[in-house]
């Protein structure tokens, strides 16, 4: 039985479906993705799963429990580091954290053993008697990762855990997130935008776009479903036709200005692909991304991302309303 489960998600806004019908299934100890764009849906369904937003309609189980049904039970399981800071920046590291254990009606022992085991797992124990406004953005993350595992969640939701951070801090992030799934069993939920972070974190991911899911399945596995390698060429113009010809190139997309082509051993036939453009700018090769796989699902690149005042800028205004 899937630790977490989804059927038939949704969450509307007005007239705006934010989360489209949906159907996950979630396994015990695996670190899953939520990848998209802002404003695809990624955050409000966390928020759905971890009882912070009623479904307009569908449910879930998360540790077997209803979140319509059985949300205290359901927020008993598991543990949430939301994208936005919450820890309190008056206080200290070590204040936050013993806070925190009051809420959750801990014993004083085993608070204490707690508050010692998360600090120590986050490399932040020679700090942790300094006030959190001292702190860097990378320190303030492992405190609030520490924060959500006070109380051993079985399943831990992390909104965007890197969003802002410096390349250092965020492999520090990433490496405390790898040894939790792996020393503890625990079940992991990430959403991101970084196609690095899902590439290199994620068991499985689903790429969201708009509410809906488009593909679903472990990176590597959904890199090698394009088949093959990329070459991406730049021209003043190009015969797509004569390209389209070419029984060996298994797709053709269009990329900010420049033309993607999908193959088997780029290198072998690249020759005669350029024999075919005639004069070009640039030419490059490489292996699929998940970037690749986003454009090709959807039909434009992920680092476009969501202009303003288009679809996460309605939403936002939307859920404002509710």
């Amino acid at each position: 039985m899937p630790i977490i489960e989804t059927k038939k998600l949704t969450k509307k806004f007005e007239k705006m479906i934010a989360v489209d019908t949906l159907n996950l299934q979630i396994n015990e100890g695996e670190i899953f993705g939520l990848l998209g764009p802002n404003g695809a849906g990624k955050t409000t369904t966390l928020l759905m799963l971890v009882t912070l937003k009623p479904p307009t309609s569908g449910t879930a189980t998360i540790n077997g429990f209803d979140i319509i049904k059985q949300p205290d039970k359901v927020r008993k399981s598991i543990g949430i580091v939301f994208q936005d800071p919450s820890s309190d920046e008056i206080l200290t590291g070590y204040e936050n954290l013993k806070l925190h254990g009051w809420l959750y009606d801990m014993p004083s022992d085993l608070r204490e053993e707690r508050i010692k085991e998360v600090l120590d797992l986050v490399e932040l124990t020679d700090r942790k008697d300094d006030r959190v406004k001292k702190y860097s953005g990378g320190m303030r993350r492992r405190l609030e990762l520490a924060r959500g595992l006070m109380h051993h969640p079985k399943i831990l939701f992390l909104d965007e855990p890197t969003l802002g951070l410096d390349p250092q801090s965020r492999e520090h992030i990433w490496k405390y997130i790898e040894r939790l799934a792996k020393e503890k069993n625990m079940t992991i939920i990430i959403t991101t935008h970084y196609m690095e972070e899902a590439d290199k974190l994620c068991d499985r991911l689903a790429i969201i776009d708009k509410g809906k899911i488009v593909v679903l399945g472990a990176p590597k596995q959904l890199k090698k479903d394009l088949g093959g390698d990329i070459i991406r060429l730049k021209a003043n113009a190009l015969d797509l036709d004569a390209l389209k010809k070419l029984s060996y190139i298994k797709d053709i997309s269009s990329c900010e200005g420049e033309v993607c082509l999908t193959l088997e051993d780029a290198s072998s036939h690249l020759q005669e692909i350029l024999n075919v453009v005639g004069k070009i700018e640039s030419v490059e090769i490489r292996s699929p991304t998940l970037d690749d796989v986003f454009l090709h699902y959807t039909g434009r690149a992920m680092r476009e991302g969501t202009p303003e005042g288009s679809w996460a800028e309605k939403m936002m205004h939307a859920s404002e309303k509710t």
